[in-house]
């Protein structure tokens, strides 16, 4: 168990974290989750909460050296997540934290010799949450000023994400009479919401490939896809926006069975979206989870003028409810000492070896398993 590095990233952070973390407000009352329609209605002052996460990788056996990579919680922001560090072992002959200088995305890399004839890591994951929620009617009194670098990087377009051709006039066609940039997010947030649908049958959490999506006019997918839209829709509008890729933890504390997971979480993922406004600075948004609620919510197939599903549609521009953890928001990240392509984004454990990469979307034969708990 490498004791001394789990030390060198947990405990300063822990420090830094736990006296706020222990200011912690009262939880909604179980009651309060049974109302009908749910009450969507996260606020900072739900308080924070604390979780585990551990990821376990067995690779199955393969030719030659294999390499793997876990996402980190690598979101850092002392209004709604903190990293607490991260604890691992195995049985590989090298395990240690990488980056990429690009997105601050983090991951521990392990990799194990052609002689290894059981590869198996564990990595261990504490962070601290709070509930996310914007106040509309209060803006700042002046701009809030996003660094040049920042703009530069959050407007950019990437291999999935264009901002030219159909993507821009379709963003063009949709903010048009817009007059400011919180009008833009809405308008852009209320069409992804009314023109796209959540595909079941869709691998994983999606791809994100927009253009293809505008061009055939197959407006369906999951999170990674509808969140994609999204941002990529602001980018071309000149909007900063950025998706966020994480993981549900636990159950939502709002009655809403479609939007949380605890316990095994090895199959939820889940990417939402953020669009910087300058009276607010960045704002949460999740119009996939909209989709959801519509497609999941019993009984399922609900109307878009559902109670549920206008409630839920109301507050999921300019709020999350944290039950959910932030590993990063990187895009076209290559992983440190991959001779692999880039992936599109980190989300999932991913590994390789001599015949290629592994399927990071089948858990069961990628031979991994992740479990999360609320802790104390």
């Amino acid at each position: 168990m490498n004791r001394r590095s789990f030390l060198k990233t947990s405990v300063i952070a822990a420090a830094i974290a736990m006296p706020t973390v222990g200011r912690a407000a009262q939880l909604a009352s179980p009651a309060a989750a049974a109302m009908s329609p749910p009450p969507f209605a996260p606020t900072p002052e739900s308080g924070w909460r604390r979780f585990e996460v551990t990821t376990r990788i067995e690779p199955s056996p393969a030719d030659g050296v294999i390499r793997a990579w876990v996402p980190l919680p690598s979101m850092d922001d002392a209004a709604w997540q903190r990293p607490m560090g991260n604890l691992w072992q195995g049985n590989a002959a090298v395990m240690r934290v990488v980056g990429d200088a690009a997105s601050g995305a983090q991951m521990l890399y392990a990799e194990w010799s052609a002689s290894t004839g059981e590869p198996v890591l564990e990595v261990v994951s504490r962070f601290a949450t709070r509930d996310r929620a914007i106040d509309f009617s209060k803006p700042a009194a002046r701009p809030i000023t996003l660094a040049a670098a920042e703009r530069k990087l959050y407007t950019r377009a990437t291999a999935l994400l264009p901002t030219d051709g159909i993507v821009r006039s379709t963003a063009r066609d949709i903010v048009r009479g817009a007059k400011t940039d919180e009008d833009k997010a809405r308008a852009i947030y209320e069409w992804v919401v009314d023109n796209t649908f959540r595909e079941p049958s869709t691998r994983g959490c999606g791809l994100g490939d927009i253009q293809s999506m505008l061009e055939t006019g197959n407006l369906s997918g999951k999170c990674a896809d509808l969140s994609a839209l999204y941002v990529g829709l602001c980018r071309a509008a000149g909007l900063p926006a950025r998706d966020v890729y994480g993981i549900r933890v636990a159950d939502s504390r709002f009655g809403y069975k479609s939007l949380g997971k605890s316990g095994n979480i090895s199959k939820a993922q889940h990417c939402r979206a953020e669009v910087f406004l300058e009276r607010y600075g960045w704002v949460p948004v999740d119009p996939a989870d909209v989709r959801k609620v519509v497609l999941e919510e019993p009984p399922g197939q609900l109307a878009l003028d559902d109670p549920k599903v206008l409630a839920v549609r109301q507050r999921l521009f300019g709020a999350w409810e944290m039950n959910w953890l932030a590993y990063n928001d990187a895009h076209d990240l290559r992983l440190p000492g991959s001779t692999g392509p880039a992936v599109p984004f980190l989300m999932y454990p991913q590994a390789e070896s001599a015949t290629g990469r592994f399927d990071s979307l089948d858990a069961d034969a990628f031979r991994y398993t992740l479990a999360s708990k609320e802790i104390a």
